[in-house]
Formats: C-alpha cells, structure tokens, sequence
C-alpha cells in the first residue's frame, strides 16, 4: 500500500445498537489490506475501548483514523465531562460508568488499560468540562 486511507466516523452518545461499527469497519479494512492479524486485534480492540468510552461517558464524539503503510493513526475526542484523575482512570477496574451502563455488560474500567495494552503509543488529552482526545498509534511491524 502506498497511499494513505482515511476515515472519519460519527460516534453517537449512548446509543450501544451501533456502539463499535467504527472500530468493526476499520477492522475489515485493516484486514482487507492484508495487516497481519494479531495487529488487526490489537487495533481492533484498542478503538473498541475507545469508541465505547465516547458513547458512555463522552456523549458520543468523533473517530478520524489514518493508515499507512507503516501504521495506524486513530484519534477519538468527545465533548464529554473529561477525565478528572487520569492516573487513576488507567488502572484497571476503575469506572465511573453507572449502574445502568454496568448491567449491560459495559463499564467494567478496563477501557484506559486495554486501550494502553494493545497501543504502540497512546496519548490521552482530558481536561475537566472540555473533554477528551485519544491517539492510539499501531505499528504494523
């Protein structure tokens, strides 16, 4: 591939019927171009966790994602409430999702840490009342 495919996607608030069609089409994409598997799940599963951290707790925001030929650039931000203790936002288990978003199976506070696991690079940018922006980087190599 020598050319750079982009792509931009609508995450809507609380809406869990289409909660993670982004991160399911970008997995096709990344597969279609021949990204060797094991790097397709971890990509996968990173923009999930971030996806579905913009429809609970971000009211839904915006997924711009690039690939190269080296990498995979995904950059999610949502207009939520942002991240007041990101340190302790990272650990696993923490969660301020609520009771309602819990009993659908979400929520758990592994989003942060499985995000970090399946990353190359991952930079979170949180400021209370204005939101966060997520870059998740992926190398293919």
């Amino acid at each position: 591939m020598s050319s750079v495919v982009v792509r931009d996607y609508i995450i809507p608030a609380n809406d869990f019927t289409i909660a993670g069609d982004a991160s399911s089409n970008v997995r096709k994409i990344l597969s279609q171009i021949g990204v060797a598997p094991d790097i397709v799940k971890r990509t996968s599963i990173a923009m999930y966790e971030a996806e579905i951290n913009a429809v609970i707790h971000g009211n839904g925001g915006q997924a711009h994602v690039e690939i190269d030929e080296n990498k995979i650039v995904i950059i999610i931000s949502d207009q939520g409430p942002g991240i007041a203790d990101l340190e302790l936002a990272m650990q696993e288990g923490y969660s301020t999702a609520p009771d309602s978003i819990r009993e659908m199976g979400f929520g758990a506070g592994m989003g942060l840490s499985n995000i970090k696991k399946n990353s190359d690079i991952l930079e979170i940018k949180t400021a209370v009342n204005e939101g966060t922006t997520v870059y998740i980087t992926v190398f293919f190599k």
